[in-house]
């Protein structure tokens, strides 16, 4: 098994923190992969990471330590998975783009198009042993106050909320998103332009631009062997997250302040699976609260399944900013003790027949009955039918592990909704007694005998002794 690799880099910083904080800095370099952090509230704390890239690093240094390594072993057929993390403003969306998909100096390409040139170069050079295939696909988890969580395919947004499905061979998917073939790094780029530009974005005072939602790239490698009709496929995920956010710096209000509540949120949730994965005894199996955000679940197999991850940790190096920092920084930290077991793909050999006629929606239907009617009881399964065609997604189960998926969706939310009326119980509970204490003290001072009452109480008892001796 082997560790994440963790990465930490700090941009320039900007004209408002020098104009409004002098020049003050709470990082100091010691090496590539050392530095120390260091603010008014902290003793000076000192992290090692893989790989440290200080303000004055190119994009290209970027790009051959974190994700050179994990491309080339994408085209191997190896699952491989990229991410940008850190406070909004703090060069995700740079070090992942640069400052345009298209029309960009080779200087400041960002790592999304240094992996495509990469991988087709790669690809060119093997066309001897295999043929290959590639295709794209870019699911956008929309961030707005109306629909909360949903996923948007930003190659085609005429297509409704996108569902996550699991099977056992080929782990998380993404039913119904887009998945565009492309041939060259031109082709890919000019799709990854045209989805970029449906990207949600919004300005807050951190960051004119501000990521409104977590975007990612999906590039899905199939490798045809020339020799022995061998098929393998690896999937490269590049992650650009939307930045943690704090109301009183973004300045954020209306609709962009509940954006921003509902991207911590979400944050939470994987802050609390890597929490999960990395706590604990190893040999004692423990809930992983995947289900918790979309987000968590389109990361599962890549935060703990078949896949080699990278994290990069963008960061400010000003101490206008040294409580996000550390916070991200503690992230990176917890993030590196995650094991990852990336393999090959299982290999399938190409069918040298053609398929047979695809059966009707009701065989397929049959099928899947029967095989449902080994695993668990008739009564369950009408109750399941109710529950999907209730749900409305009845029409998109083609398989047994569907039908399972669909079901654990259906749970998870049922306990996810039985969670929150718990908590508003609670909260209600809470405010009853506080209530209910109030009433009782002031029912008590109220009976408390002042100089008037204990002069009443003294004759009532001196007439009463009075007139009974």
């Amino acid at each position: 098994m082997s560790n994440v690799t963790v990465c930490a880099r700090f941009r320039p910083r900007s004209s408002k923190e020098f104009r409004d904080h002098n020049d003050g800095v709470c990082v100091r370099g010691i090496d590539a992969e050392t530095f120390v952090f260091q603010d008014d509230k902290e003793d000076e704390l000192t992290f090692s990471l893989d790989r440290v890239f200080y303000e004055e690093s190119p994009q290209a240094a970027v790009y051959e330590f974190l994700a050179l390594p994990i491309m080339r072993d994408a085209v191997n057929a190896i699952n491989g998975t990229i991410i940008t993390y850190g406070q909004t403003g703090a060069g995700k969306t740079y070090s992942m783009e640069g400052p345009g998909i298209q029309d960009c100096d080779e200087h400041n390409k960002g790592l999304l198009q240094r992996v495509v040139d990469g991988m087709f170069a790669q690809i060119s050079s093997l066309q001897d042993i295999a043929r290959y295939t590639v295709k794209l696909s870019m699911p956008s988890l929309s961030i707005n106050e109306f629909i909360s969580n949903s996923l948007r395919d930003l190659l085609d947004l005429s297509k409704g909320n996108i569902q996550i499905k699991e099977t056992k061979t080929q782990g998380i998917l993404l039913s119904g998103v887009t998945e565009v073939p492309v041939s060259d790094s031109a082709e890919a780029l000019q799709h990854l332009c045209t989805g970029l530009a449906n990207r949600a974005v919004g300005e807050t005072q951190m960051n004119m631009s501000s990521s409104r939602s977590h975007c990612a790239y999906f590039l899905t490698i199939q490798q045809d062997s020339v020799k022995d009709k061998r098929v393998k496929t690896g999937k490269l995920i590049l992650v650009d997250l939307a930045g943690s956010e704090k109301a009183d710096k973004t300045g954020a209000e209306g609709r962009v302040l509940e954006e921003a509540k509902t991207i911590n949120k979400s944050l939470s949730a994987l802050g609390n699976v890597i929490n999960a994965l990395t706590s604990g005894s190893p040999s004692k199996a423990s809930h992983i609260p995947y289900r918790d955000s979309k987000l968590t679940r389109v990361l599962q197999d890549a935060l703990g399944g078949n896949s080699r991850m990278a994290l990069l940790c963008c960061c400010s190096p000003s101490t206008s900013n040294a409580s996000e920092t550390l916070s991200t920084l503690r992230f990176g930290m917890r993030a590196k003790h995650i094991k990852a077991s990336p393999r090959a793909s299982e290999v399938k050999f190409a069918k040298s027949q053609e398929e047979p006629s695809s059966a009707t929606k009701d065989e397929k239907c049959g099928r899947i009955l029967e095989k449902m009617k080994e695993r668990i009881s008739n009564e369950d399964i009408k109750m399941l039918e109710e529950v999907f065609i209730h749900e409305g997604i009845i029409s998109s189960l083609d398989s047994v592990e569907d039908v399972e998926s669909a079901y654990e969706d259906i749970v998870s939310k049922t306990i996810q909704s039985l969670q929150q009326a718990i908590e508003e119980l609670q909260l209600k509970v809470q405010k009853l007694e506080t209530e209910n204490k109030g009433i009782q003290e002031q029912a008590l001072r109220n009976q408390e005998p002042g100089p008037v009452g204990k002069m009443s109480r003294f004759i009532s008892s001196w007439y009463a002794s009075f007139f009974t001796s």
